[in-house]
């Protein structure tokens, strides 16, 4: 016999009894990098201070990385368990993953007018991450819809999967096609000036934190919701029962 949902442990969602601290890490990251950037990181000689958008922009695009990444796993997981906590996960993650992926083709082409005089070009890179958008866009479009079936969860969740093949394209075109878009970190690229690493690493690191904590929170809110709509089905159908 099956045990009643209300008296089931692993509905409650996800407890994370560390998660004040993270946000006071977060909330202090956040300090300390908005002071790094605007008030220790030198400011570039060729395009000024709109290079600070740097900062934001590269570590938004990792933290795009770890949701889809997130996002993927999860529903490669949630197919072969077909685990509700997964789809959970999968779908916090594709959430928080086009997020960041919104502010990076939001501070790209502001970068991109003063660097390349165009706000918008067809490079490889640029290319591929609005592709990677579209397609866990496409995944939270499924998912958007009323009374998603398990048809429907797992074709969202293949198409996560598909969507995770795109994002090492995203990270070796430059190197693949040799696009516009630069690669600064590295010495193909010209390099990092050493007085902006600072910088750069602590942004890293908050968005690090910023995305887990949206992640965490996202999935936990999700596994509420399907404890709730669970609930409503049993006592549906305890109703039922009742009535016959």
């Amino acid at each position: 016999m099956t045990q009643p949902l209300s008296q089931r442990t692993d509905t409650q969602g996800p407890v994370f009894p560390w998660l004040p601290l993270l946000v006071v890490a977060c909330a202090l990251c956040l300090c300390a990098t908005l002071y790094e950037i605007f008030g220790v990181a030198p400011v570039e000689l060729q395009m000024g201070i709109v290079q600070k958008i740097f900062y934001f922009h590269v570590p938004s695009a990792y933290a795009m990385y770890l949701g889809f990444t997130v996002s993927a796993v999860a529903s490669a997981v949630f197919l072969a368990t077909r685990n509700e906590r997964w789809d959970a996960i999968a779908i916090a993650g594709a959430e928080v993953g086009s997020l960041f992926c919104l502010v990076v083709l939001v501070t790209g082409p502001l970068w991109a007018r003063k660097a390349w005089g165009t706000f918008w070009t067809w490079d490889p890179r640029l290319t591929t991450t609005l592709l990677a958008g579209m397609v866990f866009f496409a995944y939270l479009v499924l998912r958007s819809f009323g009374s998603v079936g398990e048809v429907e969860k797992r074709f969202a969740a293949g198409l996560a999967v598909f969507g995770l093949l795109d994002l090492p394209i995203i990270h070796f075109s430059v190197q693949r096609w040799r696009g516009t878009h630069p690669t600064v970190i590295t010495g193909n690229g010209g390099g990092l000036h050493p007085d902006m690493r600072p910088a750069l690493f602590i942004s890293f690191f908050l968005f690090t934190l910023l995305a887990a904590l949206l992640i965490w929170q996202r999935a936990r809110i999700e596994r509420l919701r399907q404890r709730y709509e669970a609930l409503e089905i049993e006592a549906a159908e305890r109703g039922l029962l009742e009535e016959t």
